[in-house]
Parts: structure tokens; sequence; C-alpha cells
């Protein structure tokens, strides 16, 4: 009896050793996916729910150990998207689905984009975002307020530069996020001093300013100049006389502008009134609001495109010079 003992206490330690080796090499082993993989928690998921969902999704088929890990570390897991790189250990896992990192899918909306154009931008990583959705809540006052914008739309206030959308993100929320950027740049601007923000008025009067700027000219070191001609402008009366707030009006992005435009009596045509149009043109970015709040120190009053190839611009302070750079520059485009 004693020697069976001994025999069976022997198996017994030899088969401990054994269920620990291969339950240490279950729980240090690593995920099954060879490519990153998108998973969704649900809220109120279970360990076995969680367990389950990444089975389903070929994360991680070893449920039993899922389980016990969790059984003996706790995780506080939270809901979300989730993307899971491969070969992730089930602490690596288990410490993405505790951070609330949600999934992003990144998009850069580029400066001087009208609102409209933005779901272009947007359907490379939402293809089913809503345009009509997207343009009725751009257009809607009461939204706008609600987000704290005193305006009748929210052109101008979607401010652009490359954002970490939530993956799951839809019309309304990328909206709140771009908007909130924007007033986040407002409440930075606001605190400078000795910028135009007195003269201008207000934050809605600064981004009208500054979509046209960002129109004129995708050169930042010019952008103070020709806001400097606009200030010029608007403090003598003189209307700004900007061929793209014409385009605005009837979204003539390119080609010729007619006659019958520039006659247009919509008071975005700052080529027939003077002062600032209703609202902005565009979404300006950082650098066209900063050159409307601080624009250069010139007596220019005029500016014409040199179409030399350069993108840049002749300034001058009276018709007379202007009209000569006007003659320069058709020479420059071979007419």
């Amino acid at each position: 009896m004693k020697r069976f003992f001994s025999i069976f206490l022997v198996f017994i330690a030899i088969f401990a050793v054994f269920a620990g080796f291969q339950c240490k090499k279950r729980l240090n082993a690593v995920s099954n996916n060879e490519t990153t993989v998108l998973v969704e928690i649900p809220k109120g998921s279970s360990a076995a729910k969680v367990s389950q969902i990444l089975e389903d999704k070929g994360v991680w088929t070893d449920g039993l150990a899922f389980k016990v890990w969790n059984k003996i570390h706790k995780p506080a897991l939270k809901a979300g998207w989730y993307e899971i790189p491969p070969r992730q250990s089930l602490e690596q896992i288990a410490a993405l689905l505790e951070s609330g990192k949600n999934a992003v899918r990144k998009v850069t909306i580029p400066e001087g984009r009208a609102s409209w154009e933005i779901p272009a931008y947007l359907k490379k990583a939402f293809p089913d975002l809503n345009e009509d959705r997207w343009n009725a809540l751009v257009q809607d006052p009461k939204f706008a307020q609600s987000l704290g914008v005193e305006a009748n739309s929210l052109e101008g206030y979607l401010l652009p530069e490359t954002y970490p959308f939530p993956i799951d993100a839809d019309e309304e929320t990328i909206i709140k996020q771009m908007v909130a950027a924007n007033l986040k740049l407002r409440n930075e601007m606001k605190d400078k001093p000795g910028s135009m923000w007195a003269t201008l008025g207000d934050w809605h009067r600064v981004l009208t300013l500054a979509s046209v700027v960002e129109e004129e000219t995708g050169k930042v070191d010019e952008r103070p100049l020709i806001a400097g001609v606009f200030h010029n402008r608007l403090r003598i009366g003189m209307p700004l006389g900007a061929d793209p707030t014409v385009r605005f009006i009837f979204r003539n992005l390119t080609g010729p502008i007619y006659k019958s435009q520039l006659n247009s009596d919509s008071p975005y045509n700052t080529r027939k009134f003077k002062g600032l149009m209703p609202g902005p043109i565009s979404n300006p970015g950082r650098k066209a609001i900063e050159a409307a709040l601080f624009p250069a120190d010139t007596k220019a009053l005029y500016f014409v495109a040199k179409d030399d190839g350069s993108g840049t611009h002749f300034f001058s302070t009276n018709l007379s010079d202007h009209n000569k750079y006007k003659d320069v520059a058709a020479k420059n485009r071979g007419e």
C-alpha cells in the first residue's frame, strides 16, 4: 500500500506539473489573427460574451484560457470598437479592451473646402456616410445653436485638419468633432493680444474674412498680405471684389465666371456689394484665420495673380499699377 501510495503521489505530482505547464502555455499563447481584426464589444458584455466574440472573429479560440485569465486578473473590459493587432497575448488583448481606446479612422480635411465638398473626403473612410443628412445638419440653425454656434449654418465652422474619428461615427458625430475643434481654436485666438478681433467684431466675421483669404491664395506667406488688402478695403468702404464669393453663390468652383453671375444680387456677391458677406464661403484653416486676425501692415488695395506658375500675386496701392500688373499677368498666360 505504501508503495502504491508513493506511486500515486508521484503520478499526481507529474500530472500537476503537466497541467500547470499546459495551463501556463495556454495562458501565454498569442492570438490566431495574422492581420489586424476589428471587433465590437457591446455594452454589458460578460467575459464569456467577449470570449465568444473573439472566437467568432478568429482572434482567440481558447475560450477556457480567456475565462481563466479573466477570473484571475478581473480586468474591467469596456464596450466599444477595437482593432486587435496580430499575435497578441491575453494580457495585451485584455489591456486593449480595458483601455477604452476605441478604433478610429483618420481623415484629413484640406483647408478651404466648402461644407458640401467635405463628404467626398469622409467617404474614403466612411463609405456609408449620407450626404443629404450631412448637408441638412450643416444648414440647420437649431443644430448649429446646439453646438454653441450663433449662425444660420455651420459653413466655416468645420475646422480643416486631420481627425481621428470613431470608427462607428455618423454624420452628427463627425460634425460635432469638427465644430468643437473650431471653437477650441476660437478660444485660443480670442486671448491673443494685438489682433483685429475687435475691429471685425466677432468670431463669425473672423471666419467670414478668413474664408475669402483662404480661397484667394494657397501661399501661406501671402495670406497676411491679402488679408491686409481686404482690411484696407473694408476700412474705406471699398467692395472686397473677391471672385471666390461669386463662385460660392453658384457653386462654380472652377472655370469661367459669367457676367450674369457677377451681376447677382446675392449678398455674397462682393464684386457688387460693400462689406463682408453674411457668412463664410468655405472652411478656413488656422493659417488663414491667423492672417485675418493679424494682417500684414500694407497700403495695398489691389492684387492680381501673376499667372506665371508661382501661385503668387502682384500687389499695388493704386488702380493704374494694378492694371499694369493685369497686363503682365495676361502676357504670362500667353494672351
